[in-house]
Parts: C-alpha cells; structure tokens; sequence
C-alpha cells in the first residue's frame, strides 16, 4: 500500500470507519509497494499495461465509463480518451483489437452474447454496434450528443440515452430506430453528466431521470409515458424553501423488490435519494440527507448457512441482506437501507470525487480521483485494502468473481485479484 492509499484508509478511519485487523503490521515502502506483492493482502495487480495512447487524448484529464467483461471468452472491453475503444485479453490485458471513433469513449459497453456484438457509445454522439471477436462495424447510430450510460437489452430492442436528453428504443440487429423522446434540457446548470435507462422485465416499463429533475416511466413497446412526471426538483424546492442551484437527477434508476412490490430508487444532485413506487411513481420514502449523489448500486448478499467452520456453525440460516450505496462527492459514499432510506453507514472523501461502487468478491470496489482504488466492507463501510498508483481514478471499476479491473486517469490498465486477507497469526499463550 503505498503513502498516499495509507493517507486515505486513516482519514476514512477518523470519519468513522475503522481499519481493519488485515492492516496489523503493514510495512510501507514507496519503492517497493507493499500492495503489489503483498502475499497476506486482499488486492494484488495481475494486469498492469500503459493503454492510452499518449498524444492522442482530446482535452480529457480523466478516464471515465467503466469496463464490460466478458468471461465466457476471457475478454475485457474498454473505452478510452484517445477516441478508442479495445477488446482486451482478461489475462494479461493485451490488445485483442481496437475501434477507433470520432471523439472520446468514455461510456460503459454492453456485451451481447447472443449476437456477440459489444454495444457502446462515444462522445462523437454515436451509439456503435461492432463485433466482438474481431471489431468489425455493425452500425453505428447517431444522435447529436455523447453517449456515456450503458445501453440496457430487451429481447431484440436496445434502449440508450445521451446528454441532450434524448432516450432511444433502436432494433439490437440492425440499428433501425423503433421509437424515441425527449425532454427539453434544464436551463439551469449540469453537474454530472446524464442517466441512464433501467428496463423492468415484469412490467415492460422502461425509467429514466432527466437534467430538469423529472423522473418518467415509459412503455417499452412504444414509448408512451405510463406515469405523471415526477419532479424530484420541485421536491428539493420544497424542502429547502428556494430553487435548487442544480436540477439535476443524473444516476441511472435502480429497481428492488419490496415487501409492498417493485420499488425504483432514484436521485436528485440537490434533493437526495428517493424510492418511488415502480408503478405508480408515488413516493415511498426519500433521504434528503445524501445530496449530490451521481451513482446508486443496489448491494445484494443471498440467504445462506454459516461457516460450517465459523464461529456461527450450527446455526440458523442468515437472511439475504441488501445495502443501497449511493456515492456523491459532496456527501460521500453512504450504504442506506433500502426499506426505508436510513444512513447505515457513511464515508466522507477527503478531497476529490469518487466514483460509483462495484460489488466485488463480496466487498465494493471504488476508485478516488486522488487516492486510489478501495475495497470496502458494504456492510459498515470499513476498509479492507487499496491500492494507488498515484493518478487516482474516475472511471468505475468492473468485477467478476474474484477479479476486477479498472484505468487509472493516467491511461494505465489495471488487472485486479481480490481474496480474503490471511488470518494473521497470533503468539500461543
């Protein structure tokens, strides 16, 4: 772990997460990261290549979007600022092939493994469908303005969206465009970005958060609305008694299962965190706390036995668990209960953004623009383990099993494997 992570794991102890014992004894050597290597650490690098090519990047400090891994053929597909986007070997990272566009990719793709396209868009303002075993174009689908959210995939219809708030319904084949809206851009401020769509399968409705602050469910079919707008904006207002500096609700929705049925989580930048009734769009609770959130993850552990050799053997089945992570800069990255909006835990950042969390090997991965990358108990917040090499990261990692893999705003590709620290052995007595 190098000086700077170290930085990070105490600050994040003083704010009211503890490290844990995995750290007890750990030597801190700048020329030699401890991290790398470390045989009792959690986090070791597998992968680890210069990706971007340098003289290439239009104008972006950051390397944004978020990787899409394909395990059944060990692949990894990645976007970047110097306009490209690679297919790469998920063992060591080499360069399968690579896709050059018209502006920066900094968007998450969408593999299909039906077809064995890969779907993702560019700051050119395009939506490209190429395939993935040799980068060869299928289509590519303009719009007029970046591309940055994760399509979503519905039998044979692609939905996407881009930052002029457009959403698009295009045929997964061909690209030939099905239906399409839009909302007029809030003429007040952006802050990060834009949303993407959520699909609900059991009810063929398709969510989307706009930059105006509404929040509206449309038909899948044909893109009719199927609620009143909800104007999360409006709520902000309210509650603090003028109108809010941004209007933005930039994170994609998040669907659940409750009790009571479906439930949508969404956000407002200067409102908070919502859960809306999946529906009706009628509210179910809200957290006006946790403002300027930009991501939300729904983190799931599924009812199990206990270690047959824990300290728990022999008893009762543990109950599924879930934990709603929202990450803000602002506010920091908080786990909220998902039944009723409760802080459960909660990490502020120092300095810095932050991005949104990756469920990893039964922790959640973040990176920081000036710190590094993190692995984080979801149950309390506390740090397990990171690494940092010294360009911090905006773009979101991705995780399958036990590996992840992320670049660092320096254009280093990273490969990441995560296992459960070593138990640390103690003196008999």
């Amino acid at each position: 772990m190098t000086l700077r992570a170290f930085g990070l794991l105490a600050a994040l102890s003083l704010c009211g997460c503890g490290i844990t014992e995995s750290f007890t004894g750990d030597r801190v050597n700048p020329e030699n990261p401890s991290w790398y290597k470390r045989p009792s650490g959690s986090m070791t690098v597998f992968v680890h290549r210069a990706l971007t090519t340098p003289g290439r990047t239009s104008g972006e400090d950051w390397e944004r979007g978020k990787p899409e891994i394909d395990h059944r053929h060990d692949r990894v597909f990645v976007g970047s600022s110097d306009r490209g986007f690679y297919a790469l070997r998920a063992g060591d990272g080499s360069t399968l092939w690579r896709f050059e566009t018209l502006g920066v990719v900094q968007s998450e793709p969408l593999y299909d493994p039906e077809m064995d396209y890969v779907y993702f868009g560019s700051n050119d303002g395009a939506l490209y469908a190429v395939k993935a075993a040799t980068g060869e174009l299928v289509y590519r689908f303009d719009t007029g303005a970046e591309v940055s959210r994760k399509p979503v995939r519905a039998g044979e219809t692609l939905y996407f969206s881009n930052a002029s708030d457009f959403l698009f319904a295009i045929d997964r084949r061909s690209g030939k465009q099905r239906w399409q809206v839009h909302r007029t851009p809030a003429l007040g401020m952006e802050i990060s970005g834009h949303a993407g769509p959520a699909y609900d399968p059991a009810s063929n409705l398709v969510y989307m958060a706009y930059s105006d602050g509404h929040i509206i469910a449309y038909d899948g079919n044909d893109g009719s609305e199927k609620w009143t707008p909800v104007d999360l904006s409006a709520e902000a207002e309210q509650a603090s008694g003028e109108a809010p500096r941004y209007l933005d609700a930039d994170t994609t929705p998040v669907l659940d299962d409750h009790a009571g049925g479906r439930v949508v989580y969404v956000s407002s930048y200067a409102g908070g965190v919502y859960a809306l009734d999946a529906l009706t769009g009628a509210r179910v609770w809200s957290n006006d706390k946790a403002v300027g959130v930009t991501d939300l993850v729904l983190w799931r552990e599924g009812p199990h036995r206990p270690n047959p050799n824990g300290p728990d053997k022999g008893g009762p089945e543990v109950p599924e668990r879930k934990v709603l992570v929202a990450s803000s800069a602002t506010y920091g990255l908080a786990g909220l209960d998902p039944f009723t909006g409760r802080v459960l835990w909660r990490n502020k950042v120092p300095e810095g953004g932050i991005t949104a969390p990756t469920p990893a090997a039964g922790g959640l991965l973040v990176g920081t623009s000036r710190y590094g990358l993190f692995l984080l108990s979801p149950r309390n917040g506390k740090p397990i383990d990171g690494i940092d090499l010294g360009s911090g990261f905006a773009q979101t990692p991705a995780a399958f099993g036990g590996r992840a893999y992320a670049m660092t705003n320096a254009g280093t590709f990273l490969g990441v494997s995560i296992a459960p620290p070593l138990p640390i052995k103690r003196p008999a007595r």
